[in-house]
């Protein structure tokens, strides 16, 4: 028997915010609160143990220094990779610079709290 990804955590200042956020990037809802200030996220209909991991952004004063050692890809699933892109930009993420040499095929972005993501070309089938 393997493992599956589950829940992915992701320390934030403010997980209200980041929730918000990646609930529109990824199209999930809140799925609960705990008593610490975190928040999870996922699937709508089938929240936690589904086919896609949540998101439980945990509160966290701790400043990030360096890159990060884990990032998450997008794949646009209803649209082409540049109006998604175009869709993410308008929703708070911005354009980061990692050290691409600009002939990627994705583009390098950073949440509202600059916690870099990729957008990928692919488009796949929604879930």
């Amino acid at each position: 028997m393997a493992c599956r990804i589950s829940e992915l955590i992701v320390d934030a200042a403010d997980p209200e915010k980041l929730a918000v956020f990646w609930s529109q990037v990824l199209g999930y809802v809140e799925l609960g609160r705990e008593d610490d200030g975190s928040i999870e996220i996922g699937p709508p209909e089938v929240g936690f143990g589904g086919p896609q991991p949540t998101l439980v952004l945990s509160p966290s004063s701790s400043p990030r220094t360096g890159k990060l050692r884990l990032h998450i890809d997008v794949n646009p699933t209803d649209r082409d990779q540049d109006a998604e892109l175009q869709r993410l930009l308008a929703l708070g993420a911005r354009r980061a610079d990692v050290g691409q040499t600009g002939t990627e095929s994705w583009h390098v972005l950073a949440d509202p709290e600059g916690n870099e993501f990729c957008l990928l070309r692919t488009r796949i089938r929604p879930m």
